[in-house]
């Protein structure tokens, strides 16, 4: 059994993105094994467990991670993760991968795929509210599949916005208001918050929003109006449900999952999309397991030693 301290190091992103977009697409097919993630509440966070079999890529595996809003007061990521790796045939533990980096990449990933195919604008303003690892993640990703021109940066911390900034030095990157970062084509939401950021008044027709921040119950970013007023997708429903951006208005009644537009895995395969360049589209990600598979037979492919099919 091998160790991989750094799978990401010899990753680039375009194949981030379409492994991920990939994994999805499996997902949209029904054709991996994935069941909802099993949360456990320490200290102040949560770990998950998060099992998968993606059989397109010939791995199977199960994740374990923490998210812990607190630790970068004390020097730690908020997220850490381990991932490990199983023989499909027998079952035998073949790696562990430091996942955390991983992580990062896969959410980016996701985020990025899901504004390939909803939003209809080939250059954008990018606004994010949310300016930590992941939101650098998620922005460098999305510049893959579309050309940024500003990007928009809202954070509780001025000196974490700043910082945002300063790993996009090629584009004109600005410290704004959370009302100002809704003022652009693509809206990308990564908090920790348990209170809606983004009122339903300052989105304008047309916008797209990735909306990532919310993955455990009681979380959310955005308000409940605006999810009835918009087109909604998600990584998978039940996730959703139990613990994406919808978790909150489901279950105080104020949205039903029966308006939820579809999977992004469907939009993946064409059989979904947006229906009108005016409309307002939610991309509701809570993060799957297969994400994690997908990124890391890239990584171990790279690394060698460990034969996988990978498309």
């Amino acid at each position: 059994m091998r160790y991989l301290a750094r799978p990401e190091a010899e990753l680039t992103l375009p194949l981030v993105n379409r492994a991920v977009e990939a994994a999805f697409s499996e997902h949209g097919h029904g054709l991996v094994q994935m069941p909802p993630k099993l949360y456990v509440t320490i200290g102040t966070g949560d770990f998950r467990t998060m099992p998968a079999y993606l059989p397109s890529a010939g791995i199977a595996g199960v994740k374990v991670v923490n998210v812990h809003p607190d630790n970068p007061l004390i020097g730690l990521p908020t997220v850490m993760a381990l991932l490990i790796i199983l023989d499909v045939r027998t079952g035998t533990p073949l790696a562990i991968l430091n996942a955390t980096a991983l992580t990062d990449l896969r959410t980016g990933a996701a985020g990025a795929v899901a504004t390939k195919y909803l939003c209809p604008e080939k250059s954008i303003d990018l606004g994010m509210v949310g300016a930590g690892r992941q939101a650098v993640a998620l922005a460098r990703a999305i510049s893959v599949e579309k050309e940024i021109r500003t990007i928009k940066v809202s954070s509780r911390s001025l000196s974490s916005a700043r910082r945002f900034c300063k790993s996009f030095p090629g584009i004109d990157c600005r410290v704004v208001s959370p009302e100002d970062a809704c003022d652009t084509d693509v809206l990308v939401t990564a908090t920790p918050s348990r209170v809606p950021l983004i009122r339903d008044e300052w989105i304008a027709d047309g916008t797209h929003i990735n909306a990532m921040g919310a993955d455990a119950p009681g979380k959310e970013e955005l308000d409940p109006a605006l999810l009835s007023r918009a087109r909604v997708f998600v990584d998978d429903l039940k996730q959703a449900v139990h613990s994406g951006e919808m978790n909150v208005p489901v279950a105080s009644g104020l949205y039903h999952p029966d308006r939820v537009a579809g999977t992004i895995g469907e939009v993946v395969n064409g059989l979904l999309g947006r229906l009108k360049r005016e409309e307002i589209t939610i991309f509701d990600s809570t993060g799957l397991a297969i994400q994690d598979l997908a990124v890391a037979a890239l990584a171990l492919k790279q690394k060698g030693g460990i034969e996988l099919q990978f498309p």
